[in-house]
């Protein structure tokens, strides 16, 4: 019979999650009941001159969310080994809360049940209630709620973008009677860059590119 796997969390101190924050893992003492992924995208609504509704452009996709209810139980029936409620909250605290004078922020975390589930994340929240008490009133039993959003390195993040984004280089061939606010909607999906494409490539015109066979389209900034 397999040994029960215990979901548990670590920290790092890197936002590659190489390097592991001093100490112990937080193992659970009870399993979850259920866990929570949330995805999500933004978009801005644009409403057309003339049109009834608006519609939807894409704006960003959010970092993914896990969230779940964890219980601590401190009474010794769980594990006679671990008692101390105090102790307890202070190891998982010290992992996914506590700032972390080195890296000068809370540690970046790893949440991981078995084999199937890995979230490399950063602490949303921690919701803490005590539920059952001894007769002097210290906790023996805690729920838990524990919300994390993804991270991802801006490195990784530039490393997994997609060709198409404009945060890279185009070099991009003019079609016959395309303007440059058309081109810049074919190569990034969005028109509004086409005077930062016109300023890089000294053009005093965009409507009509008769003439050119080609175009640079420069890394872009969009809060420009």
């Amino acid at each position: 019979m397999a040994s029960l796997e215990l979901m548990k969390i670590t920290g790092y101190t890197d936002e590659e999650f190489q390097n592991k924050f001093s100490g112990s893992p937080y193992a659970f003492m009870i399993n979850p009941d259920n866990i929570k992924i949330q995805k999500s995208i933004e978009y801005n609504e644009q409403q057309a001159p003339a049109t009834s509704s608006a519609s939807q452009k894409y704006k960003s996709t959010p970092s993914d969310k896990l969230s779940f209810e964890m219980v601590i139980d401190c009474t010794g029936i769980v594990d006679a080994k671990r008692t101390d409620m105090a102790k307890e909250i202070t190891a998982l605290e010290t992992i996914i809360y506590t700032y972390n004078g080195k890296i000068h922020r809370p540690n970046f975390v790893k949440v991981q049940w078995g084999q199937n589930i890995t979230f490399n994340g950063v602490l949303d929240s921690i919701d803490i209630s005590y539920t059952l008490f001894k007769p002097d009133g210290s906790p023996l039993r805690a729920k838990i709620s524990l919300s994390f959003s993804r991270y991802i390195s801006p490195k990784t993040v530039t490393r997994t973008d997609a060709p198409e984004s404009p945060d890279l280089t185009h070099i991009v061939s003019v079609s016959e009677g395309m303007s440059l606010p058309q081109l810049c909607q074919k190569v990034w999906n969005d028109d509004s860059y086409y005077i930062q494409v016109a300023e890089y490539n000294k053009l005093n015109k965009f409507r009509n590119l008769n003439g050119i066979d080609k175009l640079i389209f420069p890394p872009i900034n969009p809060s420009n």
